[in-house]
């Protein structure tokens, strides 16, 4: 531990409010830094209840050189994940600090220290607090922000994490596109589709408000089905799921959905966010009290979209239906405006998608890192 650099446990509402406002700080004056929005950060913090920690811990940690701020972190014992995997593994996460490896060393070293008391010396991350959530490291892109719900950090994050003896794990991309390249979908994928959708009798149609409710739930639901067996995934807790479909209830533009029926039963969904990220670095980051109406009125200025999540149970996956629910949506999406698309994330790891995206035309444009520390 550095004499110069102390480290201090978060334990009071104005360090809560350091910790938080530290980013505000250090991003100063980067044009490409997007604030996070503040309600969401406490609950992502467990300053505000969130269901997340129903099974997981959390201590927030305070980097300080004469009594300022210069650094944070989160060391997090997520213990679904540790059970999902049958293993002991500390994550870390909301990490921030000042390019000096003194103050980096001290946070990691107290992140360290914390996890032993626990008997737990292996460490992830970063993890904001979990993959279901934000996560990852931006290692290439920086000449762009990022697009909503996706992570930005200082270039040199990645020397000072490496510098301690973090190894990179996996590797998560964004692809860029067109909105219209949607349209020219590998023919060969379409036609296996087309015929999956006559075999199975699939139907497909948008979100209905008569049943927004219940559609958003399923499209958490499929999300938890179809990950199983990916790499680093968590199935989400019933609550989790509850509290993420309340709050995608918000967000999610009908038009720029897409469900899969079989026999009635909802298989596979697809979804896109619109980028928020100009019209939250508007408000800055603060819904309230007026900035929740900026976002609700002026949406339809945004003309970039987030092609989140395109997800189908396991027993069809291999049938090509992610294909008939993107098309399905693809008139709609043209329609609204939407000039621009980012497909992310897609692990280094998921194949299938990494060529599809790249037949499509689609451009590899922000890579991200998780890092393993073996201790």
């Amino acid at each position: 531990m550095s004499d110069t650099v102390k480290i201090v446990p978060v334990t009071t509402k104005q360090q809560q409010k350091q910790f938080i406002r530290f980013a505000w700080k250090l991003y100063e004056g980067d044009k490409n830094w997007v604030p996070p929005l503040i309600m969401d950060q406490k609950e992502l913090l467990n300053y505000k209840k969130h269901p997340f920690y129903e099974n997981a811990e959390i201590q927030t940690f305070l980097a300080l050189k004469a009594g300022i701020v210069c650094g944070r972190i989160a060391a997090i014992v997520d213990h679904a994940h540790n059970k999902t995997h049958d293993e002991l593994r500390g994550m870390f996460g909301f990490f921030e600090s000042v390019n000096e490896a003194e103050v980096s060393n001290a946070l990691f070293d107290t992140a360290k220290h914390w996890f032993a008391k626990r008997d737990i010396h292996m460490m992830r991350g970063p993890m904001n607090p979990s993959m279901n959530y934000t996560c990852s490291l931006l290692i290439d892109g920086f000449d762009k922000p990022p697009t909503f719900m996706m992570t930005y950090n200082k270039p040199y994050y990645a020397e000072l994490i490496e510098g301690y003896g973090f190894k990179k794990t996996q590797d998560l991309f964004a692809f860029w596109g067109k909105a219209d390249m949607l349209a020219g979908l590998d023919p060969k994928l379409l036609f296996v589709a087309l015929e999956a959708k006559k075999r199975f009798n699939v139907h497909t149609r948008r979100i209905e408000k008569k049943t927004f409710k219940q559609d958003v739930l399923n499209f958490v639901k499929i999300y938890n089905s179809a990950l199983v067996g990916t790499w680093g995934f968590v199935p989400l807790s019933e609550g989790e799921i509850k509290h993420m479909a309340a709050g995608l209830k918000h967000l999610i533009i009908p038009v720029m959905t897409a469900i899969a029926e079989v026999d009635g039963k909802a298989v596979g969904c697809v979804f896109g966010l619109l980028d928020y990220h100009p019209l939250i670095k508007e408000i800055d980051g603060r819904l309230f009290p007026l900035g929740f109406l900026k976002l609700l009125f002026k949406r339809k200025t945004i003309k970039k979209i987030r092609l989140v999540s395109t997800n189908v149970v396991p027993k069809y996956q291999m049938w090509g239906l992610s294909m008939v629910l993107v098309e399905h949506m693809l008139d709609d999406v043209l329609a609204w405006g939407i000039t621009e698309a980012e497909f992310s994330w897609v692990l280094e790891s998921n194949r299938l998608s990494r060529g599809t995206l790249e037949r499509g035309g689609a451009i590899l444009e922000k890579t991200y890192r998780i890092y393993d520390y073996e201790g």
